[in-house]
């Protein structure tokens, strides 16, 4: 027994030890740098444009949601068409949204986007990058969701929630192994 609680003790120290190592591995943070040169382009935190990442396609660049989102951002083409025509690409083939660089692009200037229709809330920036703009705006009108993080549980897609929580749960991570 006295063997056993060593061995646990041991165990604990080194795993305070290497707790960044053992985070990193788990939370991976590719295309860093494309990361940063576009988050900070659109004034966002990188570490919440990560945390995004790893909660939509966990840093895979030419992932497809079952819905049809593409890359590393997970944007849905007709977001992405309507992305381009905002900042001026012409001639937008869904396929771009597999490069990283582009998927970035669109990715955080959507967030950006979104960041100053909901009056720089996180939390409502989540769930309208999630369920969509026009959803979140009718929650909050007909009063289904406050659109506090408190009440997340009134949000009418469960997989909004989820994403919600899971993205606020990543970003604390990311703040923490990366910052």
């Amino acid at each position: 027994m006295k063997k056993l609680g060593i061995l646990l003790l041991i165990l604990l120290v080194i795993l305070a030890v290497n707790v960044e190592r053992i985070g990193r591995h788990y939370y991976p943070f590719p295309h860093q740098e494309l990361v940063f040169h576009y988050a900070q382009l659109q004034q966002l935190d990188p570490y919440f444009v990560a945390a995004v990442i790893k909660t939509e396609s966990n840093f895979r660049p030419g992932v497809e949601s079952p819905k049809g989102a593409l890359g590393l951002m997970q944007i849905m083409p007709e977001t992405g068409r309507w992305i381009s025509e905002q900042i001026g690409v012409d001639e937008f083939e869904p396929e771009v949204l597999n490069d990283v660089e582009t998927n970035l692009m669109f990715g955080t200037w959507y967030l950006a986007h979104l960041y100053e229709e909901f009056g720089q809330d996180p939390i409502l920036v989540l769930a309208a990058y999630n369920a969509g703009r026009g959803n979140v705006q009718a929650w909050l009108r007909e009063d289904r969701w406050t659109g506090e993080a408190r009440n997340l549980e009134q949000i009418p897609f469960p997989e909004t929630r989820q994403f919600v929580r899971k993205v606020l749960f990543h970003y604390r991570i990311y703040n923490f192994l990366y910052r």
